[in-house]
């Protein structure tokens, strides 16, 4: 782990002087959950390599006013936030996305072969597109926190560091988000197998 952080010390270091090779390098390590947090926060494909695309492009030209007070991926996660809540705001007025989330590395899969478990496997995409509705049903703050934490994996010092709030912030947004959630989803308790 040492290594992986020297290593990636050391592409910082390049990055801030300008080598792009160093950045390309940071980029393939921590492209794929750029993109995914940006896919569940925006909820649109094209929208989300988009958004990781704008991300990316700010931490380009931030990187040199990177101080290490964070570890990098603190410091891009929140760079993406910033891009994601951003083109949020930008698109307010439009009806909010339905069809991002709960796949922890790639969109939702297409439609499934018909088969022996068809049935199975629509009812499935029928949950996953209940609790895609619920999600994207919350403020941006409580989606925001819930991405972090449930799909996302950071910890609540790390989520409080990408949002720029207190852990007591992260924690009273995160229960607020996932008593909303609960209620979003009580009257599909039956399809949820609830």
């Amino acid at each position: 782990m040492q290594e992986v952080l020297a290593g990636e010390a050391l592409l910082i270091e390049r990055c801030q002087r300008g080598d792009t090779v160093a950045f390309d390098r940071l980029v393939e390590q921590h492209g794929q959950w750029v993109y995914n947090l940006a896919y569940r926060m925006v909820g649109d494909r094209e929208e989300a390599h988009d958004m990781a695309q704008e991300a990316f492009v700010r931490a380009f030209t931030a990187i040199k006013r990177f101080r290490r007070g964070s570890s990098f991926s603190t410091w891009l996660y929140r760079v993406t936030t910033n891009a994601c809540l951003d083109e949020i705001k930008r698109r307010r007025r439009r009806p909010a996305p339905t069809s991002a989330l709960l796949s922890d590395d790639s969109p939702p899969a297409d439609p499934p072969d018909p088969g022996p478990c068809a049935a199975e496997q629509v009812e499935a995409m029928e949950r996953r597109e209940v609790v895609r509705r619920a999600i994207a049903s919350l403020p941006v703050h409580h989606r925001l926190v819930l991405v972090l934490y449930e799909l996302q994996g950071c910890s609540y010092d790390e989520i409080a560091a990408i949002t720029s709030t207190n852990v007591g912030t992260v924690k009273s947004r995160l229960n607020r988000a996932r008593i909303a959630l609960k209620e979003a989803l009580t009257p599909h308790l039956e399809l949820l197998g609830r």
